[in-house]
């Protein structure tokens, strides 16, 4: 799989630090070698391509996306459990890159594809109803409130999910921040494509089996902030 390539006049637009204190050693030698053949490459603007593309030496039964995996745990458990399933992560910030694939090459992973970058362009490629979940994990929540257009969760996101998501496909979204929590409710109401699968509260104040818990979720549990784990069916 080649290197991911700006198409043609395409501008990305990131907020925030893509990048830490530096690659060490490992890591270096990982965004040199393993990345570039596993790489998930934008298409040139405007294209829709099938997702299991990215996957074409080994035969998946679905395709699952991962926006903003951070350090990768979440998205290294779930690809070694379900190795019949291809994974695609975006992350633009260049630490949680080099954390995933020390995991993927720990663990023999080969069924993750990674886009070091914007997970927005890449979405808006897919074609419709061709992913089975996608994962949106404690994302950034921009506090202030003349920053709110910055956050992932909106119309758009909405709307650009519920085209790529296959019908009874899932959507799960977590978040440590009351506000962002009740930001995502508001706007999951906008979106009709979606039903909200909690019947009772424990079903979003519960993280479920096969959602594994992360470091930095951890970490929010320790300074006492409680996640919610949302679900969204698409109809």
């Amino acid at each position: 799989m080649a290197a991911a390539v700006d198409p043609p006049g395409y501008i990305e637009k990131l907020y925030g630090r893509r990048q830490g204190k530096g690659l060490k050693p490992r890591q270096a030698r990982l965004f040199a070698d393993l990345l570039p053949a596993i790489a998930a490459t934008r298409p040139t603007q405007g294209a829709k391509i099938d997702p299991a593309r990215f996957f074409d030496d080994r035969h998946v039964g679905d395709v699952w996306l991962e926006i903003g995996f951070g350090g990768g745990e979440h998205l290294a458990w779930q690809a070694a459990r379900n190795p019949e399933i291809g994974m695609i992560g975006a992350e633009p910030f260049l630490d949680g890159v080099g954390k995933l694939l020390g995991l993927i090459e720990d663990e023999a992973l080969k069924n993750i594809r990674v886009l070091h970058g914007d997970a927005r362009p890449l979405l808006e490629s897919f074609a419709d109803s061709t992913l089975g979940r996608i994962f949106l994990l404690h994302p950034d929540p921009w506090p202030k409130k003349r920053h709110h257009k910055r956050r992932m969760v909106s119309p758009w996101f909405f709307a650009e999910t519920a085209r790529a998501l296959r019908p009874g496909g899932v959507l799960r979204i977590a978040s440590d921040i009351p506000d962002y929590v009740a930001w995502t409710l508001m706007h999951a109401r906008g979106a009709p494509d979606f039903e909200w699968l909690a019947e009772t509260a424990k079903d979003w104040r519960l993280r479920p089996a096969d959602w594994p818990q992360t470091r930095y979720e951890a970490k929010s549990i320790r300074e006492g902030r409680a996640p919610a784990y949302l679900q969204f069916r698409r109809r």
